[in-house]
C-alpha cells in the first residue's frame, strides 16, 4: 500500500458504536477495504489476546460484530492512487489496503493490549 493510515478508537459500555471512514480526506460512507481491514485487525488482535489468556476456547471464534460492539472508530487512509467504486465514490476498492490495515491494526492493538511489564522495550 503506497500511503498512510490513521486510526482512533474507543470502546464504550453502551453497546452502540460506529465506524467513520475516510480515504484521502473524502468520507467513504459505505466503507470499503480499509474498513474491512480495520475490522479484521481488531478481531484478530482481540481474539489472539483472549486465546493467550485462556479466555476463549480453541474452537470458538467470535465474530467481528460481537467484538466491535460498542466500538466507535475513525479510520482514515491517504493513498497515492485511491480506487473508488460506485458512481458516488463512497466505497474504497484498493484490494491491497485491506491486508495492510489489518496487519497494522492487529500489531498495534495487540501491543497495546499487552501488560506494560511484557511489552518490548
Amino acid at each position: 500500500m503506497a500511503g498512510t493510515m490513521e486510526v482512533a478508537m474507543l470502546w464504550s459500555g453502551s453497546g452502540q458504536g460506529q465506524i467513520r471512514s475516510f480515504a484521502n480526506s473524502r468520507a467513504t460512507r459505505q466503507g470499503g477495504t480499509h474498513v474491512d481491514g480495520f475490522r479484521d485487525g481488531v478481531t484478530a488482535a482481540v481474539t489472539a489476546y483472549a486465546r493467550e489468556r485462556g479466555l476463549l476456547a480453541a474452537d470458538n471464534d467470535p465474530c467481528a460484530d460481537r467484538i466491535t460492539k460498542g466500538l466507535t472508530a475513525v479510520v482514515s487512509v491517504k493513498l497515492d492512487r485511491p480506487e473508488y467504486l460506485g458512481a458516488t465514490h463512497e466505497l474504497l476498492g484498493n484490494t491491497d489496503v485491506r491486508g495492510c490495515v489489518r496487519q497494522a491494526v492487529r500489531e498495534h492493538l495487540g501491543n497495546w493490549l499487552e501488560p506494560p511489564t511484557t511489552r518490548a522495550a
